[in-house]
């Protein structure tokens, strides 16, 4: 089967990489952002993409129907880093992805959000959108996923929420990691070492177990740092100083905690070394920061193309009658 899918807030493109690996055709990126879209098109796909906000964006006929529908929607309205405002902050879209449900019907759907969304706080929130999905005819289901258990050396949990059709719904399974955990130290010692730095090594025993979650900020907020202090604070056990990014990696003789360059940071985030980020640090920081890992993505997108694939074969493998018999319609007197 030839999987098609359509993404919404698209970003960097972490989302856009796993589901490409789990077998999914893009018909449509929309992205808000002009570097972001760039990024798009130098790695994913140099068409289909639309420089577009979702809320005003208009989808063409021929998406409707599509197989999934995916989405990284802006996290700062649930992000433990902001204020939480939820559904009165100007940037929760839930609504507009709602809609474009209604336009697109498709198969399937997956959203991605910071682990903040299933505080407490948002229960009536994710009741409503819950009942709204469902009455679209799907069903659906939210879980949290640490990229630590995909193979990231970086603990960075994210809830994903999957909805589909019930034809397809008890065919999905949610994927098991391969908790193969990865230190920091494993993941970026020849990053550390590209310029012959002799530290590099002593660096990376004592960088030995997984990263804190890396926080780019947002579009209004966040600079070209690790986080806030107390994140900051676990970088440096980890032998990082996280107050600014490097441009290169240290030089013989560098003395002291060296900080991440933004290979680096992709590299912890999941993203092959190949994958070029368009626009300068700060931004391209963002990019990579806020992404979605393409582990997850991959693996939870492999489940869904399962399930469909499945549920289509099972349709199929239905022994439809060829010439349904008449009924007779008694005429009234």
């Amino acid at each position: 089967m030839s999987l098609t899918t359509v993404e919404l807030c698209a970003g960097g493109g972490g989302q856009a990489l796993g589901l490409q690996r789990a077998g999914f055709q893009h018909l449509a990126l929309v992205e808000i952002d002009k570097h972001a879209c760039k990024t798009l098109r130098r790695n994913v796909t140099k068409t289909h993409v639309e420089n577009a906000d979702i809320k005003t964006w208009k989808s063409k006929p021929e998406l409707r129907g599509c197989d999934l529908l995916a989405a990284g929607l802006p996290c700062p309205p649930f992000s433990q880093a902001g204020k939480q405002l939820g559904a009165a902050d100007d940037r929760n879209l839930f609504p507009a992805f709602v809609g474009h449900m209604r336009r697109l019907q498709p198969k399937a759907f997956m959203i991605e959000n910071v682990e903040g969304f299933m505080s407490k706080k948002f229960v009536a929130f994710r009741q409503d959108i819950t009942r709204q999905l469902e009455g679209l005819g799907y069903a659906v289901q939210m879980r949290v996923f640490d990229a630590a258990d995909f193979g990231i050396a970086q603990r960075r949990r994210r809830v994903v929420i999957v909805g589909l059709r019930h034809v397809y719904a008890k065919r999905f399974k949610r994927p098991v990691p391969p908790n193969t955990r990865k230190t920091v130290g494993a993941a970026l010692h020849d990053l550390m070492a590209a310029n012959t730095w002799d530290g590099a090594l002593k660096w990376a025993r004592k960088a030995n177990r997984s990263g804190p979650t890396i926080v780019g900020g947002s579009r209004k907020h966040g600079g070209a740092d690790l986080g806030p202090r107390g994140t900051r604070r676990g970088w440096l056990e980890l032998g990082v100083e996280g107050k600014s990014l490097a441009d290169k990696a240290p030089p013989p003789g560098f003395k002291g905690n060296p900080r991440l360059t933004l290979d680096m940071v992709k590299r912890l985030q999941g993203f092959p070394d190949r994958y070029l980020f368009s626009g300068g640090k700060t931004s391209s920081y963002r990019r990579i920061a806020n992404a979605f890992p393409p582990v997850i993505a991959e693996a939870v997108g492999r489940e869904i193309a399962k399930a469909l694939e499945k549920g289509q074969r099972r349709m199929q493998q239905i022994e439809w009658p060829a010439n349904p018999p008449l009924r007779r319609v008694k005429e009234p007197a």
